[in-house]
């Protein structure tokens, strides 16, 4: 469900890493998934892998503090082969790992590209953060902050860099707008007020179908940033 009424055909992508690996081939498109604990981005990447794995090379790189639960979570489900997932464990706050020190993040996507070349995506998700979490730009080419309905209906209100500068937001489990009292519209109008032009995608993850505007978005920025690197 899509309230915010203008979804852009693409926001602004990060290319400061450039499309172009050390090797002269092109390098996979780079997506991090962000937001607080619970509110599905473990869900969000399992269901991206299912809808687009049949059409795009995909590897996944998770992160959590002192685990590896949610890469075994994504490997239990088969939603990759499972030398196409991996984990980093932070030891730290999960932002510092996507945003201050990228190293490890860095190397475990650039040894995924190296094993399985070519690779058209790599999904990285965050250990669970606040709303401050974003993802460096030399680590990611674009951002999706993942928030829910049961946390809040005041959350977008809130704002924080996730809200206001993720290329996009997506607001999960609206099927419990109902038994929280969450207003949905409320949400959208203050997303809105936040974000601008950025866009917004409302949706439950109760099944796959609900990640299919999130995954056109992906397939959106894949097929620019193919067409760019072919330039």
């Amino acid at each position: 469900m899509h309230l915010d009424h203008s979804l852009p055909s693409l926001p602004h992508q990060h290319t400061s890493a450039g499309h172009i690996r050390p090797d002269g081939s092109r390098r996979a498109l780079r997506i991090g998934l962000g937001g607080p604990v619970g509110s599905g981005k473990t869900a969000s990447v399992a269901a991206l892998c299912r809808t687009l794995r049949d059409r795009w090379s995909i590897a996944v790189v998770t992160n959590d503090i002192y685990t590896r639960e949610d890469a075994e979570y994504l490997r239990r489900e088969a939603v990759l082969p499972p030398e196409r997932i991996t984990a980093v464990e932070t030891g730290a706050c999960p932002h510092t790992a996507i945003r201050d020190d990228i190293s490890a993040n860095l190397e475990a996507v650039e040894q995924l590209e190296d094993a399985l070349h070519p690779l058209d995506l790599v999904l990285v998700e965050s250990g669970g953060d606040n709303l401050t979490a974003t993802f460096s730009k030399g680590l990611v080419d674009a951002q999706i902050f993942v928030i829910d309905v049961a946390s809040g209906d005041d959350i977008p209100r809130k704002g924080g860099p996730g809200i206001t500068t993720a290329d996009l937001l997506l607001v999960n489990k609206t099927d419990l707008a109902p038994h929280v009292g969450a207003d949905l519209a409320t949400m959208a109008a203050d997303a809105k007020r936040q974000r601008g032009a950025l866009p917004v995608i409302f949706t439950s993850l109760t099944s796959d179908e609900g990640i299919r505007e999130v995954a056109d978005w992906v397939t959106a920025h894949l097929s620019r940033w193919r067409a760019e690197a072919a330039v």
